[in-house]
C-alpha cells in the first residue's frame, strides 16, 4: 500500500469505540514502520480543558482565549500537544506533511499564535492515534476505515459535527444504510 500521508481515514459505522467511532483522522505519517494520525473532528469542551492544560505555559488562560478549540487527537500521549497547521507557517520544529499541512509539537507555536506570528489556520490536538507496522493496513482490509485524499478547506473550514457525514457522503455512501458489522467478503 502506498503512503497514506495527507489522506483522511473515515471510520465505518461498526466502529463503536468511544475514541474512533465517527472519527475523521488526518494521517500525518505512514511507512512500513507504522502510522500516526490526528482525529480532527472531536473538540474538547471548555471544562475538560482546564484539567488537561495544567502542563501548559504560565499564560495558559491567554492561550485558551486565543485558541478557540482544542481537539482530542487520539488516545496516545494525551498529555502531549500537536498542532496541525497550514504549511505557510514554518519553523525548525515543524514537520511538513504536504504542501497544505504541517505539524508542530513545540510549545513555541502557541506563543507565536498568541503573538500573532503563528499559522493562519491550525488545530491544537491533545494526543494522537498510532498504529504499529501493518496494523492500519489490516484495519483497512477489515473494512474499519474508508480512505480519501483531503483538502485544506475540509480540515480547517468544515464544521466538526458534519465532517464524518460529509466525508462518507463524498463516496456516495449513506452511512445509516451500512451494516454495523465489519469484515471482508
Amino acid at each position: 500500500m502506498s503512503s497514506l500521508e495527507n489522506h483522511i481515514l473515515i471510520s465505518m459505522p461498526h466502529m463503536q469505540d468511544p475514541f474512533f467511532g465517527q472519527s475523521i483522522i488526518l494521517v500525518c505519517e505512514h511507512s512500513n514502520d507504522g502510522a500516526l494520525g490526528l482525529i480532527i473532528n472531536k473538540p474538547f469542551e471548555k471544562p475538560e480543558l482546564r484539567v488537561l492544560f495544567q502542563k501548559l505555559p504560565e499564560n495558559q488562560d491567554e492561550i485558551l482565549k486565543i485558541i478557540p478549540k482544542v481537539y482530542f487527537g487520539g488516545p496516545v500521549l494525551i498529555e502531549s500537544g500537536i498542532v496541525v497547521h497550514s504549511s505557510s507557517y514554518t519553523s525548525k520544529d515543524s514537520m511538513k506533511i504536504s504542501d497544505e499541512f504541517s505539524i508542530t509539537s513545540s510549545s513555541k507555536i502557541l506563543q507565536d499564535i498568541a503573538d500573532g506570528n503563528g499559522p493562519e489556520q491550525y488545530k491544537l490536538m491533545l494526543g494522537h492515534a498510532g498504529w504499529e507496522a501493518g496494523q492500519l493496513e489490516r484495519e483497512i482490509e477489515n473494512g474499519d476505515w474508508l480512505m480519501q485524499s483531503t483538502s485544506h478547506n475540509f480540515v480547517f473550514n468544515t464544521e466538526e459535527s458534519k465532517m464524518w457525514k460529509i466525508a462518507a457522503g463524498s463516496f456516495g455512501v449513506e452511512m445509516s444504510q451500512i451494516s454495523g458489522l465489519g469484515g471482508s467478503a
